[in-house]
């Protein structure tokens, strides 16, 4: 996998100039390399790099012996890393003299409750987390082209070049860092809700024994958030549709409501009611958070396709695919006015979506997210979500995420594993991603955790599916990477004859697979991530 493409597709996009030229360094080194050894034999290494072959440049009785045979290189490199250093002090700089000012304004507590302030304050935050994003990115690359420029020159450009980044203040100063925690806690400042004072008794050292209580859950027809108290959780039932008893069909919904205003996060789970991992994902959330030092709302469905849940089934009573007729209708199928009270009742009040699923009956999944990383929103959700993988991807319509889309609301769809189980890894992972989220929306005190994975993004990704039914193996395991032309999938009569083989159509990563060995034509075989270089506007897998 090119390094490149990843930086490219992590960049963001109002920054992309300001970044190191990866690409140009690595064609300039090559050019530098091709100069001094002679014309050695170049290969392909697979992904578009020329890479040298073996010894070939001893063999040519050239081996370089100082850098001024890349000198070109060389040069290219320090101008690159003192363009990353001159944008990085320039925002720096911006950004330090903003936040005294707002400092200043806020201080009063006047200035807090002025939209104009908050909105300031807020574009303040996001400059800060984009410096940060950017300076860890541009560290990273300074060390894999000088990797690449050690292998490639024999020489120890890392040694030489390496120190001179250092002494930059983009690579040795961490005050990006710093004045993000103080904007944070400034931001954390603001003045609190009122708290009802037998909301107040039961907060703080008491707070373990109220989450113990558990008093009968009312069931309402809507959700409204401005009437449950501030500084605990609450849970309700609200009724989406009626059986043919005309018993109300219910959802449970657990809200955690803060002392201090901020944004309204929504989790819902087993929309396909045999996707579980979600649910003890957000047990495990409620049990942890703070009400009493939540800024804004948390808002979890821990079990959004109730019928299909009863069932064990993927799809409503009737085998709909929820995920497939969102927004609904009111007047339209049992299924459509489901979705539709869903969405009106519940989902509309939400200013951030996750959507918890996990693979399909008979498939295993990565751990992975689903996000149109066009819109800056998601694709930071995406990428703090700490997934094995990240798969660009515009919403398809009927989807949950593609409905609370076009009503503004930034969503993603996190995949979290295998259905019908719970997975402790990937629920303390997908956690870890929920809770860094929250924290970048200054939601909770903590500060984000390091990801366990290191991402890869796909640009793009689809499903190879069987021509003929039989008995079917699928090779690779998920997360790993395949080449066009490997064997991925067998298929065999059930007599033992092979019947047909499917290769790799092209370089990519297992984003999931089939495992039951049952095939029938037209059966989905393996869930192929794509790393090309550049976005697409409309990319839609088929897959909700």
């Amino acid at each position: 996998m090119k390094f490149e493409q990843q930086l490219a597709l992590k960049t963001i996009p109002s920054w992309a100039i300001y970044y190191l030229n990866y690409k140009k360094l690595k064609s300039v080194l090559y050019t530098d390399f091709e100069r001094t050894s002679s014309g050695p034999v170049l290969t392909d290494s697979g992904a578009g790099a020329k890479e040298p072959v073996g010894d070939r440049s001893k063999a040519n009785g050239h081996v370089p012996s100082d850098t001024s045979d890349y000198d070109a290189f060389r040069a290219l490199f320090l101008s690159e890393v003192d363009k990353v250093n001159t944008r990085y002090v320039e925002q720096e700089s911006e950004a330090r003299e903003k936040l005294t000012t707002l400092k200043t304004q806020w201080k009063g507590g006047e200035a807090a409750a002025s939209e104009s302030s908050k909105a300031e304050f807020i574009k303040l935050l996001r400059q800060l987390e984009n410096l940060s994003d950017f300076t860890q990115s541009n560290i990273t690359a300074c060390r894999k082209i000088l990797k690449k420029a050690d292998k490639v020159s024999r020489q120890t450009m890392t040694l030489r070049l390496w120190p001179l980044v250092t002494n930059l203040r983009f690579a040795k100063s961490e005050s990006d860092e710093a004045l993000l925690h103080e904007a944070r806690a400034v931001w954390r400042k603001r003045a609190a809700i009122p708290i009802a004072p037998e909301v107040a008794e039961v907060t703080g050292t008491l707070e373990s024994k109220m989450r113990r209580l558990t008093p009968a859950v009312a069931t309402v027809s809507e959700l409204d958030l401005a009437s449950f108290p501030a500084g605990q959780i609450s849970r309700v039932w609200v009724a989406l549709a009626e059986d043919g008893m005309g018993l109300p069909i219910r959802v449970p919904v657990i809200i955690a409501k803060g002392t201090v205003e901020g944004p309204v996060v929504g989790i819902t789970a087993a929309l396909h009611g045999n996707e579980l991992n979600g649910i003890p994902l957000i047990h495990r959330l409620f049990d942890e958070v703070s009400p009493a030092k939540l800024h804004g709302t948390l808002v979890a469905v821990p079990v959004a396709n109730s019928p299909g849940f009863l069932l064990s089934q993927r799809g409503y009573t009737d085998g709909t695919d929820l995920n497939r007729v969102m927004p609904g209708k009111p007047n339209g199928s049992s299924p459509q006015v489901y979705a539709y009270n869903l969405m009106h009742r519940i989902i509309r009040h939400f200013e951030y979506l996750l959507d918890m699923h996990t693979a399909s009956r008979g498939r295993v999944n990565s751990l992975y997210v689903r996000a149109n990383l066009l819109d800056s929103r998601t694709a930071r959700m995406a990428r703090l979500q700490n997934p094995q993988i990240i798969v660009h991807n515009t919403s398809p319509d009927g989807s949950l995420r593609g409905a609370a889309m076009q009503r503004g609301i930034p969503a993603i769809t996190v995949e979290i594993g295998d259905p019908s189980r719970f997975q402790k890894r990937f629920v303390r992972n997908a956690l870890i991603g929920v809770t860094n989220i929250l924290s970048q929306l200054r939601m909770i005190p903590d500060e984000a955790n390091a990801s366990e994975f290191e991402p890869v993004v796909c640009t793009r990704s689809f499903w190879i599916f069987a021509k003929s039914g039989g008995i079917l193996t699928v090779h690779p395991d998920v997360n790993t990477w395949v080449r066009s032309g490997d064997v991925i999938a067998t298929i065999h009569s059930v007599f033992g004859d092979l019947e047909e083989e499917y290769f790799a159509p092209q370089d990519g990563i297992i984003v999931g697979k089939h495992v039951d060995p049952v095939c029938q034509s037209g059966n989905r075989i393996l869930h192929l991530g794509v790393v090309e270089n550049e976005l697409p506007a409309v990319v839609d897998d088929g897959h909700m």
